[in-house]
């Protein structure tokens, strides 16, 4: 069966930098686009970030672009979401999607 388990949210300084990490397992990894998905308390789950199941493609929500970077790495069946110069609005919820798959997701905490 499909299976994504995200890891490496943290409680994190505004500022400072983290680097999320999906597993997936149970589908063809290398042949699908990756998304990542994340819900802040109180509000519905937004995208913020694709990739293409090269890695040649890349696309962002305005809010998170030129601070967080999607990547892959197809050998490992893994993909990435590097967060650079995170603000306290970022804290949320974030999850990886393939086809109709989200994972639980790991908890991200922007706060001094």
């Amino acid at each position: 069966q499909v299976q994504l388990v995200e890891s490496g949210g943290d409680l994190v300084q505004p500022g400072g930098s983290l680097r999320l990490s999906c597993a997936a397992s149970g589908f063809a990894f290398r042949s699908r686009g990756m998304r990542w998905y994340r819900q802040s308390p109180g509000k519905e789950r937004e995208w913020i970030a694709t990739i293409t199941d090269d890695g040649e493609i890349t696309n962002y929500h305005p809010s998170v672009m030129g601070r967080f970077t999607i990547s892959r790495d197809n050998a490992k069946s893994t993909a990435y979401l590097e967060m650079k110069n995170v603000k306290p609005e970022d804290t949320a919820v974030y999850s990886c999607n393939s086809q109709t798959y989200f994972g639980k997701g790991t908890l991200v905490i922007v706060s001094s």
